[in-house]
């Protein structure tokens, strides 16, 4: 559920185009592989364009979630024939685009999809559109998704002519800024059929032999060598960005301690760095096999495992602390002491797959993706991408394994170690808090509000000052007749931090510890409410909608929690609707509330220009049976609150990540292109004028 923070913001910028009238440089045309079927024959459907020098088309055998608008084939429903399957795209290439980032699939020159339909009655007619998007090769200017639509005759009795079409309507299309790009209501409202429980890449490529395509030709297999080398680093780099999330931080302590009381040098600090990438990639691998992304959603957001985070942190804080030892079973001491190197490869094991586990609570976008890959059937990738990824947890965790080795070797190292122990469990208290605060949030327990979370952290924290001080004495602690500079310092640097946050606790917004307190929606208690609404609702209304007494909006908005409610509602005032795919768990969520929402220019345009609604994917709440259903994605039962909402943003919008936000007109269809996690207002108070602009054009 979790996004990564500043390295996504960067890759994920918005395309820029020129503003001029260009013809679409794809030309289509359609031909049927049989003039001729009977009823219960299956004739194959060739979808052919011709691409202009300097474009490409995309392919739809990539993530339908990584961004661009993958193509869609669609069969018009009939009693006489019906699709079978996807269309199969034939010789298309493979390219890594930093935009996004991914690999996507694309045609240059020529481009081939072939749709198989069976026949019910002899002699119909099968009707259909290919709905596509081109981009420029030379300076990624893209176009609006275009239709072209078809129909071709099959013939029964004597055979004759092969049958062909052309588009019947123009392909022409102005170029406009990719943020006024949007898919049409054709391929929304087919997103349906797209998706499936194996990927977007399970369907195989079977290659026509009666058609030659350039487009197959060339330096394909040097642009996917490219594609996987970039896909490698960008792993990688995220990997080490991921370091800073706070369900990946807690680790830190617990390995340094751990490995404070270890012997038998570096190898064992070596081991624990193979054993994350090991475990790793075998976890990621099977559970993709197995579960796909929802696994990680699992760990993410449901009580137990969160709640398993927050007992396991919570013991090793205290044990820091000096209340107790970790040590094995008494029964086990004499083994231990004559297997002492196996008993400290069965800790190292421990806290290597300990740390494996929380680290997908705040990997969603990568770990997302190479899940989808490996769903999809991609063995080489998810397997290369998972071992760049966690080498860079490996690495820095081996360099803090190695290191307390190294600090206890030197000479009067003394009662200051245990100084530092202590501190770390301070931190690993109150880090722990964050786990419980997800389940709090995603269940509704009411048991860690913001202002409950912050009084904590304010105790906590100031006891690390007091402790700095020399003020307070735990077990195992020298007297400490002086204070060194350094830890005056770091003293100095923690009472400002405790200043830093005692005004939360009467509302103040705190932007820079968004993403690791609860929403500020959660606080019952606010010296002078700030931002209250002006507009849409009326006062204080929020609460009389739909799921209303669940959820509630930032900075006074009000708006609604349930899709249709929010559309119907919309048409009666004639205002486009901003969507809020969002959840409980989500750091960048709150992040984009605390310090893009809140900014005048976009809370004011959120107040007054749209219909706002938020729907949280991880809500475990259970709806009435009458309101359950089976996903067309993943034909699965769809019972929960959650459920529903993860199901509409992926079958509707073709996405799975949060926070996305999506413009929409009445009938649910996109304005513009849809935006995620970017911390420049002024970005995102653009991206609403653009949708307000284009839902004026429509009437």
């Amino acid at each position: 559920m979790k996004t990564l923070p500043a390295l996504w913001a960067l890759l994920i910028l918005p395309l820029l185009s020129l503003g001029q009238i260009q013809k679409n440089p794809a030309t289509w045309s359609f031909s049927l592989d049989k003039p001729t079927a009977n009823a219960g024959d299956i004739v194959t459907v060739r979808i052919k364009a011709v691409i202009d020098d300097g474009w490409y088309v995309y392919s739809n055998d990539f993530d339908p979630n990584l961004g661009p608008n993958i193509a869609v084939v669609t069969i018009n429903p009939s009693a006489d024939c019906e699709a079978v399957g996807k269309a199969t795209p034939v010789g298309a290439k493979e390219k890594y685009e930093e935009i996004w980032p991914g690999n996507v699939r694309y045609f240059t020159k020529e481009a081939l999809f072939l749709q198989k339909v069976k026949i019910k009655k002899a002699g119909t007619v099968i009707a259909g559109n290919i709905n596509f998007s081109t981009c420029s090769t030379k300076d990624g200017t893209c176009l609006p998704p275009a239709d072209a639509p078809f129909e071709l005759t099959v013939q029964a009795g004597a055979a004759t002519a092969p049958a062909s079409a052309t588009a019947t309507k123009p392909l022409s299309a102005s170029i406009t800024t990719a943020t006024a790009v949007a898919p049409t209501s054709a391929e929304t409202d087919t997103a349906a059929t797209v998706p499936n429980a194996e990927g977007p890449s399970a369907a195989p490529v079977v290659a026509d032999p009666t058609e030659s395509l350039t487009a197959v030709e060339g330096t394909e297999t040097d642009a996917a060598d490219g594609s996987l080398w970039a896909f490698v680093l960008t792993a990688f780099l995220s990997g080490l960005v991921a370091l800073l999330t706070p369900c990946v931080f807690p680790i830190i302590p617990m390995t340094v301690s751990f490995f404070t009381n270890q012997k038998g040098g570096a190898w064992k600090a070596l081991l624990y760095g193979l054993s994350i990438i090991g475990i790793y990639v075998l976890i990621g691998t099977i559970v993709s096999r197995i579960n796909g992304p929802a696994f990680a959603n699992f760990v993410s957001t449901h009580w137990l495992p969160n709640v398993l985070f927050f007992a396991v942190f919570f013991v090793f804080g205290l044990s820091f602390l000096g209340l107790f030892e970790i040590v094995l079973p008494s029964s086990l001491v004499n083994k231990a002491d004559a297997q002492a190197e196996r008993g400290g490869v069965v800790g190292i094991l421990f806290m290597a797959f300990t740390l494996v586990l929380v680290s997908f609570s705040c990997t969603g976008p990568i770990v997302g993706s190479l899940l989808v890959a490996s769903a999809g059937g991609e063995v080489i990738k998810p397997i290369v991408g998972m071992a760049a990824f966690s080498s860079a947890f490996a690495i820095p965790f081996t360099l803090f394994a190695l290191f307390p080795q190294w600090l206890k070797s030197l000479p009067k190292s003394g009662g200051w170690l245990n100084s530092v122990k202590v501190v770390l469990g301070f931190l690993e208290l109150a880090l722990a808090l964050k786990f419980l605060s997800i389940a709090d949030q995603v269940y509704h327990w009411g048991l860690l509000d913001r202002e409950v979370f912050l009084a904590f952290w304010v105790v906590i924290f100031a006891l690390i000052g007091f402790y700095l001080l020399g003020k307070i004495r735990l077990p195992h602690d020298s007297e400490t007749k002086m204070v060194s500079v350094p830890r005056l310092l770091l003293a100095i640097l923690t009472f400002a931090f405790v200043v830093y946050m005692v005004p939360g606790l009467w509302g103040a917004p705190l932007k820079a510890l968004a993403g690791y307190l609860p929403p500020e929606t959660s606080q019952d208690f606010k010296i002078g409410a700030a931002g209250s609404s002006s507009g849409q609702l009326g006062a204080n209304q929020s609460a009389s909608r739909r799921h209303g007494q669940l959820f509630s909006l930032p900075h006074g908005l009000n708006g609604f929690f349930d899709y249709k409610e929010a559309l119907a509602y919309a048409k009666t005032v004639n205002k486009p609707v901003f969507i809020d795919f969002t959840g409980h768990g989500c750091v960048n969520c709150r992040e984009m509330e605390a310090r893009v929402w809140s900014e005048a220019p976009v809370l004011s345009r959120l107040q007054n220009d749209y219909v706002v609604v938020a729907l949280y994917v991880d809500d475990k709440t259970e709806l009435p049976p009458s309101e359950w259903y089976t996903s067309t994605y993943d034909q699965k039962e769809k019972k929960t609150i959650g459920a529903q909402n993860a199901d509409l943003q992926i079958v509707k919008y073709n996405n799975n990540a949060q926070p996305h936000y999506c413009l929409v007109d009445h009938e649910g269809n996109l304005l513009v292109r849809p935006k995620n996690y970017d911390l420049n207002a002024d970005n995102f108070a653009k991206f609403l004028d653009a949708g307000k602009a284009k839902f004026a054009e429509k009437g």
